[in-house]
């Protein structure tokens, strides 16, 4: 927990940027009938019912500390999904960094082995000397960022039923281009020193 505490303290560094990764499964969903249309004193109605449309995965980028995410909507969460994400974040969000901080969940996907079940040797350790991994401990996922600009996405436009992925992407895109012109971020107050004081009990005991 601390390890994670101790990145987001950070002074920004535009060569070596900070950036939440997480991931959210998401099932589509389409009407079995039309809405009755909106009139003088009645707003849009739907029906109870819908169609199950299969399921997709949102990935995210979040740099809370410079106001910039990115989603990307794929078929499934495989470790190659993973590691095509991590060379988006080197080769196309962070070209001339030098190093990219990423904090992300401890799955089994997360790691650098699975940049080399995906690339070449050569091109997957490419790619992991510029990344630098930083883990949510086991049941403290809420320490990741990015957990936060879900909640928002979730409430701001997935709070509706949409029936294909292409539908999706283009409603997030809209979304994730207006947080990003108006800069949006997060300021996160919960420090290390904060963690000692109010989570006490999950520190070991002296002995």
């Amino acid at each position: 927990m601390e390890d994670v505490l101790d990145v987001y303290a950070q002074e920004e560094d535009p060569k070596c940027p900070r950036v939440c990764f997480d991931e959210m499964p998401y099932q589509l969903v389409a009407e079995k009938r039309k809405p009755l249309p909106l009139e003088a004193d009645k707003p849009l109605r739907y029906d109870y019912e819908y169609r199950r449309m299969g399921t997709c995965n949102i990935f995210q980028f979040f740099n809370p500390f410079a106001g910039w995410r990115h989603m990307k909507v794929t078929d499934q969460r495989t470790k190659q999904d993973f590691a095509y994400c991590m060379k988006g974040l080197t080769d196309e969000f962070y070209p001339d960094a030098e190093k990219i901080i990423v904090i992300l969940d401890n799955l089994n996907t997360h790691t650098y082995a699975s940049l080399y079940e995906t690339f070449e040797p050569e091109e997957a350790r490419r790619i992991a000397r510029k990344i630098e991994f930083h883990f949510t401990p086991k049941h403290g996922s809420w320490l990741n960022i990015a957990e936060i600009e879900f909640s928002v996405l979730n409430g701001q436009c997935l709070d509706r039923r949409i029936p294909d992925i292409e539908t999706l992407k283009t409603q997030i895109a809209a979304w994730q281009q207006q947080r990003n012109e108006q800069n949006i971020g997060v300021d996160w107050q919960f420090t290390t020193e904060k963690a000692r004081e109010k989570l006490k009990r999950l520190y070991p005991a002296n002995l």
